[in-house]
């Protein structure tokens, strides 16, 4: 592997990890991260043109379904009968987060690998 591989790699790569943004309490880091890196080396590294997609498709797809959700929560818990199923929502938003983290890991290792990586469930918005 020559160093111009890697280095479109390591980019790719970075798509993926800057997601983890959000987990150091910057809101919609998660999408922000991605998008700027994408920006920045989409039109010189075609490997970051396609992973970049690829992670900001799968964390707009969680963002809306995280919307979805919270919406169905505060429906649900404006009647007595479905909040049971308003917790039941809120402990998916758990599943979610979780969910996110292990497949950003997944994907970057991948990537780093040269394997090509698709985040399942995700809308293709970008294309």
């Amino acid at each position: 592997m020559d160093q111009n591989e890697q280095v479109s790699r390591n980019w790719a790569m970075g798509c993926h990890l800057s997601a983890l943004i959000l987990y150091l309490g910057i809101p919609f880091g998660n999408i922000l991260g991605p998008l700027i890196i994408w920006l920045l080396k989409k039109d010189e590294i075609p490997l970051v043109d396609e992973n970049g997609k690829e992670s900001l498709n799968f964390q707009i797809s969680l963002l809306l379904y995280g919307a979805v959700a919270v919406i169905l929560i505060v429906i649900f818990s404006l009647t007595i009968i479905l909040i049971p199923l308003a917790a039941l929502l809120g402990m998916l938003l758990l599943v979610f987060g979780l969910v996110n983290l292990v497949m950003i890991i997944i994907a970057a290792i991948k990537v780093s690998n040269g394997e090509q990586f698709r985040y399942p469930l995700t809308m293709r918005l970008l294309k």
